[in-house]
C-alpha cells in the first residue's frame, strides 16, 4: 500500500479538499440504482487521467466536505482478464481512494461476498452495502451482518437502492467513515496486494459459516416458477417474440392518439402565435417571404414534425424499462445464447442489440465488458442493424401514413424481425474473421417490478438524450436541406431546377430500381449525418403546413412497396456519423469503420432491390 503525493497521476481530478468515493460491484447488483440515488442529477460522463475509457463522476456535498463519487464498471472478479476489470485495477492504482463503497446482491452472496474480501485485502477503507436485502429472505438466505461486518473489518449495511429501505443508515455510515479522516491511498501495483486463491476461499467459507444461514427448504418463489415457463427450450422465444409483439400493439394504441393531440397542439402554436408573429416578414418583398417560409417551413415543420412522435418513444422506453428492470430482459440473452454462439457471438451480444433499440452508440460503448477483440468487432458489425429510435420515427411516421393501424403494427414488427435477420446475417458471413474463444457468463437476476417512479424516469432520461442529442443534426439537416429545395431562388422549390433536385435525379440511377424517388433519396442522403434528419427533411422536402399534410402528400406519391422499400433501406443502410466514429474509436481502426460502412450499404442496397423488384414482378 503505498500514501499518495503530489506525483500521482490523478491529482487533477483530486484536489485539495475534495474526497474521493468509488462505487464497485458485480453486474446486475443495482450498483447504478444507488449511484444515482446517492448522487442525485449530477452525474456526467468524463475522462480519468490514465483511464482508457470514461467514468460515470459525480460531485457532491457531505456534512459540508465536496466529495467526488466515481461509478466504476462492474466486474466479477479484481483478478480477470476483461478490459473492465483491467480499467478498475488501474483506477485503484493511480488514484488515491478516501473511501470505496462494495455493492453486492444479498440473496447471492455466496457466489459474490468473493469480491470484498478481495477489496479487503487491499487495505483500503470500505463499506459494503448489501443491496436486495428485502429480497434475501424470499431464497431463503439469512445474513448476520455484524458478523459479517466483524470478518470483513468493514460496516455491512443491508439496503434495497430500489424502494431506498436502508439508505438512510447506508448514507449515515458513509458520513461516518468519511469522518474518521482516513488519509487518502492509493494501492500501487494491485497484483502485489492478491492474497492467495486459497486463502480468499478458506476465509469465504468461514464468513458465510457464520455470518450467512441458507435455508435447504426454500418454497419454489415467483422467479423459479415463471422460469419453466419463460425459460422453455421450445416455448421460450416464441414467447420472447410474442411479448415484443405485443409491446408495438400497445405503442401504437396508445401512442398514436397522443400523438395527435401533441400535433394539434404545435399546428395551433403555429397558427395562433408563430403566424401572427411572423405575417409582418410576408409584406416585406421577396426576401420578407423567404425568410417567413424558412422559420416556418424550414425550421419549425422540421422540428416539429419530429417532436410529434416522442409520445411513441417516450412508451418504447417504458416499456424497454420493464423487460430490462423485470430481469427478462437477462433472460433473453440466456434465451438466445445457443443461437448467438453458433454465429460466433453469445448472449450478451444480443442484449447489446436490444440496447441499440434506443441507440447504438452507447450499446456498442457496452461491449468494452467483453474480454474477446474479436467478439466486440463482430458484434460490432451487427448492432448497427438494431432498430435505434431515430430510425422508429422514420418507421411510425412511414407505416401510419401508408398502412392502416392493423397493418402498421405488422409492418413494424416485420421490420425487427428483418433487423434480427440482418445481424444474423452478418454474424454468419463474418465470424470466421472474427473467431470468439470466451466463455459466457451470465447471472439471472430475481423477477422484480420495476417502480412507476424509475419507468417514468427512464423513459424522461432517453427522450430528453435523444432531444439533446439530435436536435443540433436536426437543425443542421433541415436548415440545410431547406436552402437545397429552395436555391437557386428563380427556380420554383423542390424543382428538379433546385439543387436538391439535382441531388435527387443524380441518385435515381442508383436507388430507382429501388422504388425510391428524388425526394426520398435527398433525405436518405442528409440522413447519413443522423437518422433524427430524414422525418424532419421529408417535412421540409414536401413543404407542408402539419404532419397531416406531410403524411398525405408522401401517401399520393409512393404506394406501399415503395413505402416498404425505403423503410428497408433506412433500416440497414450506414449507420449515422456518431455511430460510425464510435466504431473506429472502440475498434481503434478505420480500416474497420470503413467495412461497416460498405457492408451496410451493400446488404440494403441488394435487400431493398430484391424486395422491390420480387413485388413488382408479382403485380404489387
Amino acid at each position: 500500500m503505498t500514501h499518495c503525493n503530489s506525483s500521482n497521476p490523478s491529482d487533477k481530478n483530486t484536489t485539495a479538499g475534495i474526497k474521493q468515493i468509488a462505487v464497485l460491484g458485480m453486474p446486475n447488483t443495482g450498483k447504478s440504482t444507488f449511484f444515482n440515488r446517492f448522487t442525485g442529477a449530477n452525474a456526467s460522463v468524463g475522462n480519468w487521467p490514465g483511464i482508457t475509457v470514461d467514468l460515470m463522476m459525480a460531485k457532491i456535498k457531505i456534512d459540508d466536505q465536496e466529495v467526488q463519487v466515481v461509478d466504476l464498471p462492474g466486474i466479477y472478479d479484481l483478478r480477470g482478464f476483461s478490459e473492465d476489470e483491467a480499467v478498475v485495477r488501474r483506477f485503484f492504482e493511480i488514484t488515491p481512494i478516501h473511501l470505496v463503497i462494495i455493492i453486492l446482491n444479498a440473496t447471492q452472496i455466496d457466489r459474490q461476498i468473493s469480491l470484498a474480501l478481495q477489496v479487503k485485502h487491499l487495505q483500503l477503507s470500505a463499506v459494503l452495502l448489501l443491496n436486495m436485502a428485502d429480497e434475501a429472505p424470499k431464497f431463503g438466505v439469512s445474513i448476520d451482518h455484524d458478523k459479517a461486518s466483524e470478518h470483513l473489518g468493514m460496516p455491512v449495511v443491508p439496503i434495497s437502492a430500489k424502494y431506498g429501505q436502508g439508505y438512510s443508515q447506508a448514507y449515515k455510515t458513509i458520513q461516518e467513515e468519511l469522518a474518521k479522516g482516513n488519509e487518502p491511498f492509493s494501492v500501487g501495483k494491485v497484483e502485489d496486494n492478491f492474497a492467495p486463491e486459497q486463502q480468499i476461499a478458506l476465509e469465504m467459507e468461514t464468513l458465510l459459516q457464520n455470518a450467512v444461514h441458507t435455508s435447504t427448504e426454500v418454497k419454489k418463489n415467483l422467479t423459479s416458477r415463471l422460469d419453466k415457463i419463460l425459460l422453455h427450450p421450445v416455448l421460450g422465444l416464441p414467447i420472447f417474440f410474442g411479448a415484443m409483439y405485443l409491446i408495438f400493439q400497445f405503442i401504437y394504441m396508445l401512442g398514436t392518439p397522443l400523438q395527435d393531440y401533441l400535433g394539434n397542439a404545435l399546428t395551433w402554436f403555429k397558427d395562433n402565435a408563430l403566424e401572427p408573429v411572423l405575417a409582418g416578414f410576408s409584406y416585406q418583398g421577396v426576401w420578407g417571404k423567404f425568410f417567413h417560409d424558412f422559420l416556418i417551413n424550414g425550421i419549425y415543420e422540421g422540428i416539429g414534425t419530429v417532436a410529434t412522435f416522442l409520445p411513441m418513444i417516450f412508451l418504447f422506453f417504458i416499456c424497454m424499462a420493464i423487460l430490462e428492470d423485470s430481469g427478462y430482459l437477462s433472460r433473453s440473452a440466456y434465451l438466445m445464447d445457443a443461437l448467438m454462439e453458433r454465429l460466433g457471438l453469445d448472449g450478451r451480444s444480443f442484449v447489446m442489440s436490444l440496447m441499440g433499440f434506443g441507440c447504438n452508440v452507447p450499446a456498442i460503448m457496452g461491449l468494452r465488458v467483453m474480454r474477446s477483440p474479436a467478439l466486440r468487432l463482430l458484434s460490432m458489425l451487427v448492432i448497427p442493424f438494431s432498430l435505434c429510435s431515430a430510425r422508429l420515427n422514420v418507421f411510425i411516421f412511414m407505416t401510419t401514413a401508408i398502412f392502416t393501424p392493423q397493418q402498421a403494427t405488422k409492418v413494424l414488427f416485420s421490420l425487427y424481425i428483418f433487423s434480427f435477420t440482418a445481424a444474423i446475417l452478418t454474424a454468419i458471413l463474418f465470424q470466421n474473421k472474427y473467431p470468439n474463444q470466451e466463455p459466457f457468463l451470465l447471472e439471472l437476476p430475481p423477477y422484480r417490478f420495476p417502480t412507476f417512479k424509475h419507468m417514468i424516469m427512464r423513459a424522461w432520461r432517453e427522450v430528453m438524450h435523444f432531444m439533446v442529442w439530435s436536435r443540433r443534426f436536426i437543425i443542421f439537416g433541415v436548415v440545410v436541406i431547406w436552402f437545397c429545395n429552395n436555391f437557386p431562388t428563380n427556380v420554383l422549390p423542390a424543382s428538379p431546377q433546385t439543387i436538391s433536385g439535382m441531388i435527387g435525379q443524380f441518385t435515381q440511377p442508383i436507388l430507382q430500381p429501388l422504388g425510391i424517388n428524388p425526394q426520398l433519396a435527398v433525405a436518405l442522403i442528409f440522413g447519413f449525418v443522423a437518422k433524427e434528419i430524414v422525418l424532419g427533411g421529408l417535412a421540409v422536402i414536401y413543404s407542408t403546413q402539419n404532419d397531416a399534410g406531410l403524411a398525405k402528400a408522401i401517401s399520393q406519391q409512393i404506394d406501399w412497396v415503395q413505402a416498404y422499400s425505403f423503410m428497408l433501406f433506412t433500416l440497414l443502410y450506414v449507420p449515422c456519423i456518431s455511430t460510425i466514429t464510435v466504431i473506429k474509436t472502440e475498434s481503434k481502426s478505420a480500416k474497420f469503420a470503413w467495412i461497416t460502412v460498405v457492408w451496410s450499404v451493400g446488404l440494403a442496397w441488394i435487400t431493398s432491390f430484391i424486395f422491390y423488384q420480387s413485388a413488382r414482378a408479382l403485380g404489387f
